[in-house]
C-alpha cells in the first residue's frame, strides 16, 4: 500500500508543473484543486487503512533517489498514518474551498504551481524514513510555502513577512541538521540505524534541545513564533490554514518522531523544558490574538496556543514516561494527539471563514465588519461553531483534547520529582488562563465581525460566499462535531500511536455505556459528548418552543436604551479594540508595552471620542530587532569591500591566504 502513497505523491508533484500551464486557463484552478482534491483523498484513506488495520503493519519502501549509497528510505506506521490523515484531511478541505474561493485569486500563476507542491512536501516528509529525505522534503515544504505567502508579492508587508518567514525556516533546518548530524554520529542517516544506536545522556540532551529548537520554530513556540503572525495573514486563505492547520503539525511530527522515537527513553528533566515552553505558548498566543483587529492575525496568534497546549501534553507524556508511569503517559500523549487532529480541523474552519468574509467585504479589520450574520448567514454559523470549538466549549472537539490534557495535570502528584510536581501545577494554571482567554477572544471575533450591524458599506453589501467553499467548512464543522460527541473512536484509533510512542495506551473506550469516555477509572473522572449534546439539543428546542407559544403576538415598539447618543450610528457599537480593553489594562504594560492615546471632542461636538491603541510584540523588540540592527550595521560596513580596487583586492586575497596557511600550520 506504500507505493500507491508514493505514486499519490508522485501525482502531486505532475501537477505542480501542470500548474503553469493551467494558470492562464479560464478553469485551470477547477482543474488543479479538483486532481489535489482527488490525490489527498486517495493518501487520507490510505493511511486510514494502515492506522485502523488491527496487525498493524509497517509498509517500508526504498526508492533510487538522493544520495547514491543511501537511496531514499519511505516508511509509514502508525504515527506517521496518523500524521498522514490529518495532512491530508486539512488537504482535501482547502483543496475542495478552494475550487470556490480559487477562481477569485487574482494570483493563480504564483499560486497553482506551488499549491500542490506544498502538499506533496508535507507527505514526503511524514513518510521519510532516512535523515537526508526527511531534511530535503523540509525545505521543500519550507520554499513551496514561502512562494506562497510571497504570492501577493506587490504588498511590502507581504514581502517582509516571507522575508521574515525564510529566515526562521532557514534556522530551524539548520537545527534540525544539527541533530541529525549527533544522532548519526556512525555515519548512518537510515532512521533504522539511529533508533539502534545509544547515545550518551549529554548528546541526547543536546539532541533535544536541538530539535525543540528546530520544530519548535516552524510550529510557533514562543519565542520563535515571531514569522507566524506576519505568513499565515498575507498567504491566500486556504493556503493560510494549511499553513496554520496542517503545516505546524508536521512540525509537531518531526518532534515527535525524534524525541519519542529515535531518541533513547527520556530522562526526567527533559519534560520541565518542554513544559516551561508549552505553558507560557499557550497564554501568550491567545493573550496576542485578544489585541488583534486582523481576522487572520487572530487566527495565527491562537495558532500559537493550540501549539502551546499539544506541546504541554507532549511535556507531560515525557515527565511520565521517564518516571515508568506509561499508562498516565498514554493519556498525555494521546491527549497531545487528539488536539493536533482537533486544530486542524477547527482552525481550518476558521480561515476559510475569514477567506469567505474577504472575499465578500475585501476588509480582514474587524472594526470594520459587522452584521455578517444578516449577509451571510451560513458562513456565520459555520464559524460560530469553529469558534465554540476552538474555544473548548462541550459538546465540540476542543473541549475533548484538554479536557484529557488537564486529566494528565492532575495525576502530576504521582511523580516523584519535586520538580515536576511544582511546575505541572504552574502549567495547568496558565492553560485554564488561556482556556478562559480564548472563550474571550472568539466572543470578541464573532461578536464584532458577524453581530451587531455593519460599520461600513462593505460589510452592508456583502454576499454569502460559494457551494464549494461552504461545503468546505459544513464538512469541517460537521467532523468538529463527530468528534466532539464521539470521542472514543477517535481514542482507541490513537491506541497504536501511542502504543508505539510511550509504551502503554488508554483505556479502550468504544462499547462503554452510551459512549461515554473513561481516560482513568469512573470514580475519577468521566466524561459523555453525545448526552451533553442530546441536552443542549432538547433544552434549546423546548425553550425555542416555550418562546413561541407563550409570547404575547402584539407588537410592542419603544425606544432603545442609546447610552446617550442618540444618533444611531454603528460607530457607537462596542470595538474590538473597547471589548479587549480591560485585559489590556491587566496586562499590557508588562507583556505588550500598551499605549492607549485618546481623543476627546470638545464639549460642543457630538462626535464620539477615539481611541488609539499600540500594542508591541516585546520579544521582537528585546530579541529580534536587536539582531537585525547588528546585522544591518555588519553588512553597512562590509559594503565597501564591493567597491575596491583591484590591487586592494589582490592585497586581500594574498592576505586571506597567509592566514589560512597559518591556520593549517598551527
Amino acid at each position: 500500500m506504500i507505493s500507491v502513497a508514493l505514486w499519490a505523491v508522485a501525482a502531486l508533484l505532475l501537477l505542480a508543473p501542470a500548474g503553469i500551464a493551467l494558470s492562464v486557463h479560464p478553469r485551470g484552478s477547477t482543474v488543479l484543486y479538483g486532481g489535489c482534491l482527488v490525490v489527498t483523498l486517495t493518501l487520507a484513506v490510505t493511511a486510514l487503512i494502515n492506522l485502523l488495520d488491527p496487525f498493524h503493519p509497517t509498509w517500508d519502501a526504498t526508492l533510487p533517489v538522493g544520495l547514491p549509497w543511501l537511496g531514499a528510505h519511505f516508511r509509514i506506521d502508525a504515527l506517521s498514518a496518523f500524521f498522514l490523515v490529518v495532512v491530508n484531511l486539512g488537504g482535501a478541505a482547502a483543496s475542495l474551498f478552494a475550487l470556490g474561493y480559487g477562481r477569485h485569486e487574482d494570483s493563480q500563476g504564483r499560486v497553482l504551481p506551488f499549491y500542490p507542491a506544498y502538499l506533496a512536501g508535507m507527505n514526503i516528509v511524514v513518510m521519510a524514513n532516512d535523515a537526508f529525505s526527511f531534511l530535503v522534503a523540509w525545505e521543500f515544504m519550507s520554499l513551496t510555502s514561502w512562494a506562497l505567502v510571497v504570492s501577493h508579492h506587490r504588498e511590502a508587508e507581504n514581502v517582509r513577512a516571507g522575508y521574515v518567514y525564510l529566515l526562521m525556516a532557514s534556522f530551524g533546518t539548520l537545527c534540525l541538521l544539527l541533530a541529525f548530524g549527533v544522532l548519526a554520529g556512525g555515519g548512518n542517516y537510515d532512521f533504522d540505524a539511529m533508533r539502534a544506536a545509544h547515545p550518551s545522556a549529554a548528546l541526547a540532551s543536546l539532541v533535544l534541545m536541538l530539535v525543540l529548537l528546530g520544530a519548535g520554530s516552524k510550529a510557533g513556540l514562543v519565542p520563535l513564533h515571531a514569522w507566524l503572525p506576519l505568513a499565515h495573514p498575507a498567504a491566500p486563505s486556504h493556503v493560510s490554514a494549511l499553513m496554520s492547520g496542517v503545516m505546524t503539525k508536521v512540525a509537531v511530527y518531526g518532534f515527535v518522531r525524534i524525541v519519542f522515537d529515535l531518541l533513547p527513553a527520556p530522562e526526567w528533566w527533559w519534560s520541565m523544558v518542554v513544559l516551561a515552553v508549552g505553558g507560557p505558548t499557550a497564554t501568550m498566543g491567545v493573550l496576542y490574538a485578544l489585541m488583534q483587529r486582523d481576522i487572520k492575525r487572530v487566527l495565527a496568534y491562537s495558532t500559537i496556543e493550540n501549539i502551546g497546549i499539544i506541546f504541554t501534553g507532549l511535556g507531560l507524556a515525557l515527565a511520565f514516561k521517564a518516571e515508568g508511569l506509561d499508562w498516565v503517559a498514554a493519556l498525555a500523549f494521546t491527549a497531545a494527539m487528539l488536539h493536533v487532529l482537533n486544530h486542524a480541523l477547527f482552525k481550518s474552519l476558521l480561515f476559510f471563514g475569514a477567506g469567505a468574509v474577504l472575499h465578500a467585504t475585501g476588509e480582514r479589520d474587524m472594526e470594520k465588519l459587522g452584521g455578517l450574520i444578516h449577509r451571510m448567514p451560513q458562513t456565520a454559523f459555520a464559524v460560530l461553531i469553529g469558534c465554540v470549538a476552538i474555544s473548548a466549549l462541550p459538546p465540540f472537539n476542543g473541549f475533548v483534547s484538554e479536557w484529557l490534557t488537564f486529566q494528565a495535570i492532575l495525576l502530576s502528584p504521582q511523580l516523584p520529582s519535586w520538580g515536576l510536581k511544582l511546575i505541572i501545577p504552574a502549567v495547568g494554571g496558565l492553560l485554564a488562563l488561556a482556556a478562559a482567554f480564548a472563550a474571550a477572544c472568539f466572543v470578541k471575533l464573532f461578536g464584532i465581525s458577524f453581530l451587531g450591524r455593519a460599520r461600513s458599506p462593505c460589510a452592508a453589501e456583502a454576499n454569502e460566499t460559494d457551494h464549494f467553499s461552504l461545503g468546505a467548512m459544513f464538512l469541517l464543522a460537521f467532523f468538529c462535531l463527530i468528534t466532539g460527541i464521539l470521542p472514543g473512536f477517535f481514542i482507541d484509533a490513537l491506541a497504536p500511536v501511542s502504543k508505539a510512542m510511550v509504551g502503554n495506551v488508554m483505556p479502550h473506550q468504544v462499547g462503554l455505556e452510551w459512549l461515554t469516555i473513561v481516560p482513568i477509572a469512573e470514580s475519577r473522572s468521566s466524561y459523555n459528548g453525545l448526552l451533553v449534546f442530546l441536552f443542549v439539543v432538547i433544552c434549546g428546542s423546548a425553550a425555542a418552543s416555550a418562546i413561541h407559544r407563550l409570547a404575547s403576538d402584539r407588537l410592542r415598539r419603544g425606544p432603545a436604551w442609546d447610552c446617550g447618543y442618540p444618533d444611531p450610528n454603528p460607530a457607537i457599537q462596542y470595538s474590538a479594540s473597547s471589548f479587549s480593553q480591560p485585559i489590556r489594562r491587566v496586562f499590557g504594560s508588562v507583556i505588550f508595552a500598551a499605549r492607549e492615546i485618546g481623543e476627546m471632542p470638545p464639549p460642543s461636538s457630538a462626535a464620539p471620542a477615539r481611541l488609539t491603541v499600540e500594542v508591541h510584540d516585546l520579544i521582537w523588540n528585546g530579541l529580534y530587532a536587536p539582531i537585525a540592527k547588528g546585522i544591518g550595521f555588519a553588512t553597512e560596513r562590509l559594503n565597501v569591500l564591493q567597491f575596491l580596487t583591484i590591487r586592494r583586492y589582490l592585497t586581500l586575497v594574498f592576505v586571506a591566504l597567509i592566514v589560512l596557511l597559518l591556520v593549517v600550520a598551527l
